[in-house]
């Protein structure tokens, strides 16, 4: 999977500005199974504890917090934390810590050891290199660094449940019609990647990492609300960047979704869930 050179993105505070409240009901869900495949790549028994960096609302420190005595969910945007201490609290689930921060903090504001680390699609948002030796240094003899991703490219593609799929293409061009053709970030564009995950890891002292996948959800159905709020919660399309123009953008979605569903629900496709992990020796 292609992600990018490896120098440092600056944070920028706003990159997310507006997006915590879309972020749980409009990102497609991850497989079924990867609770159990983490449990057996990383020989997970209830014990040690859990790091997730870069967080946002919980989506993997609650669904994963049950595996460990403890989890700690990283992130800097105080609007995700709090998103994520509410789904907490909703699931029952007692034993996370939510601390603001940057994977460059590390391991100042969260210190190991740590059975697993995981990055749910942020490892790119960090100093790439420099943070997997850090995350190196904060693992337990034998813990592991995990990157999980929703990856289409090169998967095989479940059969057509019948229903419509989300028309992505006319969304995005909507995007650009509201915000160009240059795929923003914050308050500048995002960053273009070249290289991937495997070969920044490579060069760390984890070296080559493990990549393997598991299923996605083959039919997942999700209604226009939850189809707009996937788009708010990108960071190139975040609800900010559009200014007093939100509603009009949100308008023009809702317009061409109910022009293509005459109740309202499609079909996704996220892709297999793919998983890229390195272990520090035992």
């Amino acid at each position: 999977m292609d992600v990018g050179d490896t120098d440092a993105v600056p944070y920028d505070p706003t990159i997310y500005l507006g997006s915590a409240a879309h972020y749980r009901y409009g990102r497609p869900a991850y497989s079924p199974e990867l609770e159990a495949a983490l449990t057996r790549a990383a020989g997970l028994d209830g014990n040690g504890r859990l790091l997730d960096v870069g967080c946002g609302p919980g989506v993997f420190t609650v669904r994963l917090a049950h595996l460990f005595e403890q989890a700690v969910g990283l992130d800097p945007d105080a609007a995700m934390l709090a998103e994520g201490r509410r789904a907490a609290e909703e699931k029952e689930v007692m034993n996370i810590r939510w601390i603001q921060g940057l994977a460059e903090d590390l391991p100042a504001v969260a210190p190991g050891p740590y059975k697993l680390v995981t990055f749910g699609q942020s490892f790119q948002w960090t100093d790439e290199q420099r943070v997997a030796e850090t995350v190196y240094d904060m693992l337990a003899p034998g813990g592991v660094l995990a990157l999980i991703v929703h990856t289409v490219a090169g998967r095989p593609r479940p059969p057509d449940p019948g229903v419509p799929p989300i028309p992505h293409e006319e969304i995005k061009a909507l995007v650009e019609k509201y915000l160009g053709s240059n795929r923003r970030a914050g308050q500048g564009n995002a960053p273009e990647r070249t290289h991937r995950f495997e070969d920044v890891l490579a060069w760390t002292r984890f070296g080559v990492p493990r990549q393997f996948f598991v299923p996605g959800v083959p039919a997942l159905l999700r209604e226009s609300e939850s189809v707009l709020s996937g788009y708010l919660s990108l960071s190139s399309s975040a609800p900010h960047l559009f200014g007093d123009r939100l509603d009009d953008f949100a308008g023009e979605v809702r317009a061409l979704l109910a022009s293509r569903s005459a109740d309202g629900v499609f079909w996704d496709w996220p892709g297999d869930t793919e998983i890229i992990m390195a272990r520090k020796p035992a």
